[in-house]
This record gives structure tokens, C-alpha cells and sequence, in this order.
């Protein structure tokens, strides 16, 4: 229950199964381990799954893969719009991302957060390195991987997501619910 001498003074930092200590002295500090499988099942939650495709397999779908090497933002566009369920427009998100690359050169900043609400949303794995790092170094491989996953998953991408909502036969999520006449006076 209480640190023993050698375990270093108390740091307040709770230990748990995904823990790990570093170091062995006053500075020592607790850090986070990256999740097992086992430990996921053990947690109640699923261990991430694998991309549908490669970074590079680029060849999958020859049509995107240049329309993303010549106008990055076309393909952004499409991805934004379905990952933010909508809320965002496709011409809206690609405006954006053109703009934060004119101005600045930094749109990788701008892409990788999409790319990690994606892993987040679908429970896939961060691979092959960090998603800022896959974004910095080869943005137009990132992007096509993320529209072929997205596609994998059954969305026409030129079709957007209220439109994708009502093929598959469902209502998007952005509307809002439909009122029925209650009492009235």
C-alpha cells in the first residue's frame, strides 16, 4: 500500500495494468504502456484493427490517386465530410485545407487530426508510425489510404454523407429528430 524506499518517493501518479515506470530515483516518473491485445481484452475493449489497405497501395485506385497528386484538396474534402458526419461540407473542408496550404505549406497539421479522429472512430491501429509523421511525409499516400478505408466501408465518397445516410436507408445523424403533433389547446 505505501512506497517502499526503493521505490522512489511518491509522485501521486496512480498505477494501474497499463503503467510502466521509468527511471528509479527521485525523478522517476510513471508512463503510459501502449495497449496490448490482451490488455485490451482484459479492459473490455476490442484491440484496433488493421487498415483495410496499405499506405501504398496506391494502385487500388489509380482515379484517386491522381486527383489527390494534383488537387489534394478534392480528396480532403471528401474525407472530411463523411469522418465529420456531415457537419462540415465537402467543398467547405477542401476550401479550408487549400487555404491553410497556400498560405502556410503546413495543411499535414490540418490532415492528421482526420486522420486520427478516423482511427479513433473506427478502432483502427496508428501504423505504420504516428499520424502526423505519415501526414508530413507522404500527405497524398495518407489521404488516398483514408479515402480507400472509408470506401472499404461501403461510402460512395462522390456521394457525400447525408446522401450515403439515405441510400444505406438511414437518417443522418446532423438532422434532427422528426416532431410529432403533441396536445395542443
Amino acid at each position: 500500500m505505501y512506497p517502499k524506499p526503493e521505490d522512489g518517493p511518491a509522485t501521486g501518479f496512480p498505477m494501474s495494468a497499463g503503467t510502466a515506470r521509468t527511471g528509479g530515483g527521485p525523478g522517476a516518473y510513471y508512463q503510459a504502456a501502449p495497449p496490448t491485445a490482451a490488455f485490451a481484452m482484459q479492459a473490455g475493449q476490442a484491440p484496433l484493427a488493421a487498415w483495410s489497405t496499405g499506405l501504398c497501395d496506391c494502385f487500388d485506385d489509380c482515379g484517386n490517386c491522381c486527383i489527390t497528386c494534383l488537387c489534394p484538396c478534392i480528396t480532403f474534402g471528401q474525407v472530411a465530410e463523411i469522418i465529420d458526419r456531415g457537419s462540415t461540407s465537402c467543398g467547405a473542408s477542401g476550401a479550408l485545407y487549400a487555404l491553410i496550404m497556400l498560405l502556410t505549406g503546413c495543411q499535414c497539421v490540418y490532415s492528421c487530426f482526420y486522420r486520427a479522429k478516423m482511427r479513433a472512430h473506427y478502432g483502427l491501429q496508428e501504423s505504420p508510425c504516428a499520424d502526423c509523421c505519415i501526414h508530413w511525409c507522404c500527405e497524398p499516400c495518407a489521404l488516398c489510404q483514408e479515402y480507400r478505408e472509408l470506401k472499404k466501408r461501403g461510402f460512395d465518397m462522390n456521394l457525400g454523407w447525408h446522401a450515403n445516410m439515405e441510400r444505406q436507408g438511414r437518417t443522418p445523424a446532423t438532422m434532427p429528430p422528426l416532431m410529432h403533433p403533441g396536445m395542443t389547446r
